[in-house]
């Protein structure tokens, strides 16, 4: 692991000089003025300093211990994405089973509403044939009343 950030070092070093290098050439030929050039090469300069570091016991020492932060970090990120996966998939689950349970309940609603409906049906049509037969017996009685005795007395 040191040999390749050693590696690295020196290439961002490399990278660095030649973005100093760009910058100081660009204002020499007009091509950027004087504070845009002068940004460019601290840049630039920056860079070699970071490069420079890098290939050194210390800086060595730095990186894999950044690296292995920031590999920590990428972990626990990785295993909360993973958690919020779980919870989405068992949350779908559920959200289906909801509606499965649901469409079940209203067919139960269903069938008994219409369980209910045709006994009230028939116990309303019980009701009016009661209903007829007691009119009838009452014109009956009527009528035999007013045949005996001849009239509504």
């Amino acid at each position: 692991m040191g040999e390749k950030i050693r590696s690295a070092g020196t290439r961002i070093a490399g990278l660095g000089a030649l973005t100093a290098v760009i910058g100081h050439v660009a204002e020499g030929f007009g091509l950027l003025d004087q504070s845009t050039a002068r940004w460019i090469s601290t840049l630039g300069t920056v860079t070699t300093a970071l490069g420079a570091f890098l290939r050194t016991k210390w800086g060595v020492i730095v990186a894999e211990k950044a690296y292995s932060v920031a590999t920590s970090i990428a972990t626990g990120a990785t295993w909360a994405l993973n958690t919020a996966l779980a919870m989405k998939v068992a949350l779908l689950t559920l959200g289906v089973g909801l509606v499965v349970a649901t469409a079940a309940y209203m067919a139960w609603l269903a069938s008994t509403t219409r369980d209910a409906t045709a006994a009230q049906q028939e116990y309303n049509a019980s009701l009016a044939s009661r209903e007829r037969a007691a009119r009838r017996r009452r014109e009956e009685e009527d009528y035999e009343r007013i045949t005996r005795r001849g009239g509504y007395y």
